[in-house]
């Protein structure tokens, strides 16, 4: 397996030209390396901890925090419930996801369900909401890199993202057993969201598909983030940023007997945010793919609807 030559750029170090190091590396792999985030490292510790203490729990237990109809939104979702778009076996995987706590009154309570926390573990709100908050900070800022090598301003992003419907995933893939079949802890897909912020990256099994097809292993170093382009970004950019299909392959040998653990942070828009494509985006060569306008909550329960978290 070869690896995806990705460059890791450095939030602080390489502040005034990572808008244009990071919209290379976007064009060329639809992923990024970022070291430098200003995620703290002792609160990640403290979550990865947490994470294995609350997957740890008996199944019984984890199902008390499942909620139907919500499409995942919030709280655990079981194992081999997720299936990626086009796909026919479900994913290796249970996981349990945070959301945005609103403002009292706010007019988007309606599509951003509560959250809801484990009483099993102790300090996982209080980890967690931080950990919440420090993604979203980091986020920001990666974005504001975005917009500037769009050729839009820094701020840009902002109001599109203000109170967005970002969500936290805390990500466990079981030891894979003889049952398995055809399935992989990770399908290959595409995000839905603008961007997505994972760590965990550094063992084994993640993959993007390189422009030539074939599978390209990522293995960030230690302390660096991955970053990639979400369907929402691509839409929005019109293709000049590409959503770029990636999996979580099975582990060989002696690894396949050990769980994997990993975090993503799909960053999201507002969900009353309405799709318009960037004229900055739109030339004779690259006409509007999207003249159509939708909301991005509109868009997001057609793609959960097609990966199997709603009916």
């Amino acid at each position: 397996m070869d690896l995806a030559e990705i460059p890791v750029l450095s939030l602080d170090a390489d502040k005034e030209r990572l808008p244009a190091l990071i919209g290379s590396s976007f064009r060329t792999f639809g992923f990024a390396m970022i070291r430098d985030h200003g995620i703290d490292q002792d609160l990640i510790d403290r979550a990865w901890t947490l994470t294995k203490q609350f997957f740890a729990l008996p199944v019984e237990t984890k199902m008390k925090y499942f909620i139907p109809g919500q499409g995942g939104a919030r709280g655990y979702t079981p194992f081999r419930t997720e299936v990626a778009k086009g796909a026919t076996e479900k994913d290796l995987k249970e996981f349990w996801h945070v959301g945005r706590d609103l403002p009292e009154g706010s007019p988007l309570a309606a599509t951003m369900a509560p959250n809801v926390w484990p009483e099993e573990v102790e300090g996982f709100h209080e980890t967690f909401s931080e950990l919440y908050a420090q993604f979203d900070k980091a986020g920001a800022k990666i974005l504001s890199a975005i917009a500037i090598d769009l050729g839009l301003d820094s701020h840009w992003f902002d109001p599109a993202i203000e109170d967005g419907n970002s969500v936290m995933r805390l990500l466990h893939y079981p030891p894979v057993g003889e049952g398995a079949g055809g399935a992989i802890r990770a399908g290959a897909h595409e995000d839905i969201n603008l961007i997505t912020l994972l760590l965990g990256a550094e063992e084994a099994g993640l993959e993007l598909l390189g422009k030539d097809g074939k599978w390209l292993s990522i293995a960030p170093p230690e302390g660096a983030m991955v970053i990639n382009i979400g369907d929402m970004l691509q839409r929005l950019t019109n293709h000049v940023l590409p959503s770029t299909t990636h999996r979580v392959r099975n582990p060989a040998g002696d690894r396949a007997a050990h769980s994997r653990y990993s975090m993503p942070f799909f960053l999201h828009l507002r969900s009353d945010f309405r799709f318009v494509t960037l004229p900055e985006c739109i030339s004779a060569d690259n006409p509007d793919r999207y003249p159509v306008s939708i909301t991005a909550d509109d868009y997001l329960q057609e793609r959960l609807r097609e990966i199997g978290l709603k009916a």
